[in-house]
């Protein structure tokens, strides 16, 4: 579907992007999105600082691509107000949380919408099961991340075998039902998000992906000791709620995959 199709249409997926100073990576990332995905859809940009260069890049391609929107996220600084700023513009059926710096996991959309089609309420992708796989970045950081998921799933039963992705598909009804008490920068938000949408028994499904770290420019805001310190709070609250949800012998959530992805 072309993006000129989109303006007939209302969108059935919303992407959301939070971005800072990716001027760059959102031409390659636009032209990517628009070339796979096949439903009506829009794209939006979330910036934090009037200065950022994704503004102009964004306001170049807006003829072209009348689908895509900036968002000022004026709630407060930090990845998760930058999500919520989107979903709160978001049009979509679907919405779509998505890192504009990584071009592997745009094959995993048509998996992700299949399984939101199929009564999934919380896609996400996996670079931890069979097809799935990470390149790049922060070594310690892949151990740790490495480390945690599998703890979480061989261990204390997690029905996810990549809870810290950022990369997830939902309804906004899900999103509102989920009460977020990570600090609103940085990404743990995400790991709560994977946590409570098994405790809560939700509907999950999981597609592979390959990320690849970082592949132009724009400013990455991974800081390891910060990382750290969020992840390993939610991973022992983590830990401390599935034995309670174990011990309770509540159903766990379903992960379906589908055939062409398995």
């Amino acid at each position: 579907m072309t993006a000129s199709d989109q303006t007939l249409n209302p969108p059935k997926l919303t992407v959301l992007m939070p971005v800072r100073n990716e001027g760059h990576n959102i031409k390659i990332m636009i032209k990517a999105l628009t070339s796979v995905i096949e439903v009506p859809h829009e794209l939006l940009f979330i910036y934090d600082h009037p200065d950022d260069d994704c503004i102009e890049a964004v306001q170049e391609l807006e003829v072209s691509y009348p689908n895509i929107r900036l968002i000022h996220n004026q709630i407060g600084v930090g990845a998760y107000n930058a999500v919520k700023a989107g979903v709160n513009s978001s049009k979509g059926q679907y919405i779509l949380i998505f890192a504009v710096d990584e071009l592997g996991p745009v094959l995993a959309i048509d998996d992700m919408l299949y399984l939101m089609d199929q009564g999934c309420e919380l896609v996400s992708c996996t670079r931890y099961a069979h097809g799935g796989r990470r390149l790049g970045g922060s070594t310690i950081g892949h151990m740790l991340s490495w480390l945690a998921n599998k703890l979480f799933f061989y261990i204390f039963d997690s029905v996810l075998t990549d809870c810290t992705t950022g990369i997830k598909m939902f309804r906004k009804s899900f999103f509102d039902q989920i009460d977020f008490e990570s600090d609103s920068v940085g990404w743990t938000f995400v790991f709560e998000m994977s946590i409570k949408a098994q405790l809560q028994g939700f509907k999950l499904g999981e597609v592979p992906i390959i990320s690849i770290d970082r592949l132009y420019g724009g400013e990455s805001t991974f800081k390891l000791v910060p990382w750290f310190i969020g992840y390993f709070k939610w991973f022992t609250w983590g830990i401390k709620f599935f034995k309670q949800a174990r011990e309770k012998k509540r159903s766990p959530s379903v992960v379906r995959l589908p055939n062409f992805t398995a």
